[in-house]
C-alpha cells in the first residue's frame, strides 16, 4: 500500500479496486470494532511490492471509560 494511501484505508467505502469488485468497507468495520468497539490498535507496515503487515492489539482489561 503506497504511503500516500495508507491514512485513507480505513475510511468508509474508500477502496482501490475497480467499480464492482470491492465495497471499501473491510477495513472501515476492523478499525471501528477494534480502535472504537475496543479500545485497540491497528498499525500498518507497508512495503510496495514485498507485501503488507496489519497488526491488531485488543486490550485484555477492555475499553477503558471515557472521561466524564
Amino acid at each position: 500500500i503506497p504511503e500516500h494511501l495508507q491514512k485513507k484505508i480505513f475510511e468508509p467505502f474508500f477502496t482501490t479496486k475497480e467499480v464492482g469488485k470491492g465495497t471499501g468497507q473491510g477495513l472501515a468495520l476492523a478499525r471501528a470494532v477494534v480502535i472504537d468497539g475496543h479500545g485497540g490498535t491497528i498499525q500498518v507496515h507497508s512495503a510496495p511490492g514485498e507485501g503488507t503487515e496489519f497488526i491488531l492489539s485488543i486490550p485484555i482489561a477492555g475499553k477503558r471509560p471515557e472521561s466524564e
